[in-house]
């Protein structure tokens, strides 16, 4: 239905630290992460991306990183303080929300209570004097879509918190916006909720022809939904890409970490570049990266240096004592997560996480899977991320402006 250009979007608040006295040192604290200009305090200082028509972007990252503030700013619930966003290739800075052709659905539903759900759902479309006729169609395929047919004569305190958000999502869809704009709106869920709500989302994105902002701080959500992810921190934009090319490719160290559940494990180490060839020293032993990662970080000219070596805890393998290559660790803590072990490790003077999965080792490897167990383990130079000590980017992509 519409395409959403945000070009150079900054959002400034009025800086009122000027007019405290006692409270100072305070306020600069709880402000310490964000630019404190002439103007204001800057919350999104600038912010670029084109959304293509029909596609599901969610803003992710953690609270405070100005995710909601950008949301907000298309909704044109917020001013924008520059820059200039596009819906539709029409110039949207000025134009009142209700002008926008978008549709909103909140974390906290903000539902009618005094309305049964058929009267939330046909609210909107009152509002713009459509026929009665075209009303009651319009509500039952959207109450057919979501799957609350069934409720449509009760009123919101008579349903679960999922049935509501599907009501708030209902009310949001029939107007058949141009684009929809959802903020957190699986927070209040129970984990189980929100599982069955994600699959619920990814349905409704197939049936209806409309582009989607989803904004959020759980990974999950944005893994699974989003076609790309824009990964956001103090502001500023860390890196944009498919899900899986976040998790294959991080920007730099904080995009490695948020990203992947465990996080990722890091170690110090030391880059060693000999002619066009490149390896790894770390804990006494030495990693090779596979000829693609040298081929990038060879194409970028990167020198010997010392860095933040990253592994994910997936790709760390358990091998025999002994084995070359490897290194050794004492288990910590033994997570049985059903079907994997979740196994942290004391090594090299640090906590290492290791993901074994229960099928793959048999009865007597698993009694050694306990804490107080020594265990020896080694990861391939295809599945490394070498990060700058200096600037925290990944050497093998160099410093990324968004």
């Amino acid at each position: 239905m519409a395409e959403v250009s945000l070009r150079h979007i900054k959002k400034v608040y009025p800086n009122t630290e000027k007019k405290r006295k006692k409270k100072g040192q305070e306020s600069a604290h709880r402000t310490s992460h964000l630019r404190v200009t002439d103007e204001g305090i800057l919350a999104v200082p600038d912010f670029n991306l084109e959304i293509a028509d029909r596609e599901f972007v969610v803003f992710v990252g953690p609270s405070g990183c100005g995710k909601s503030t950008t949301l907000r700013m298309i909704a044109g619930l917020e001013e924008i303080s520059g820059g200039e966003l596009y819906i539709d290739g029409k110039l949207m800075n000025d134009v009142a929300p209700k002008d926008r052709d978008i549709a909103m659905v909140f974390q906290s539903y903000a539902l009618y209570p005094h309305m049964t759900v058929r009267e939330n759902l046909a609210f909107p479309l009152k509002l713009r004097k459509m026929p009665q006729d075209q009303i009651d169609a319009k509500v039952n395929e959207a109450a057919e879509t979501l799957g609350i047919t069934e409720f449509l004569d009760r009123k919101p305190k008579a349903l679960s918190g999922g049935q509501r958000q599907r009501v708030a999502i209902g009310r949001a869809i029939v107007r058949e916006p141009k684009v929809l704009l959802m903020d957190e709106p699986l927070s209040n869920l129970d984990a189980k909720l929100r599982n069955q709500m994600r699959a619920e989302i990814i349905k409704l994105r197939q049936r209806i022809d409309t582009t989607f902002v989803y904004v959020t701080h759980d990974q999950t959500e944005a893994m699974t939904l989003g076609d790309r992810i824009v990964i956001m921190k103090d502001g500023e934009t860390q890196q944009v890409g498919t899900p899986q090319e976040v998790f294959d490719h991080p920007a730099n160290l904080f995009v490695s970490g948020f990203i992947g559940v465990p996080q990722m494990n890091y170690f110090d180490a030391q880059l060693v570049r000999e002619g066009d060839a490149y390896t790894v020293e770390v804990g006494g032993i030495t990693v090779t990266p596979s000829a693609e990662k040298q081929a990038r970080m060879l194409a970028l000219d990167v020198p010997s240096q010392p860095i933040t070596l990253g592994i994910r805890p997936e790709h760390v393998s358990l091998v025999p004592a002994g084995t070359q290559g490897s290194l050794s660790g004492t288990i910590d803590v033994s997570e049985m997560m059903g079907s994997s072990v979740h196994l942290h490790l004391q090594s090299l003077g640090q906590d290492v996480i290791v993901i074994v999965q229960t099928a793959d080792v048999d009865k007597e490897q698993r009694s050694k899977l306990a804490a107080g167990h020594e265990l020896s383990f080694a990861f391939s130079g295809d599945l490394v991320h070498m990060f700058s000590k200096e600037d925290e980017t990944n050497l093998e992509f160099g410093p990324v402006k968004y």
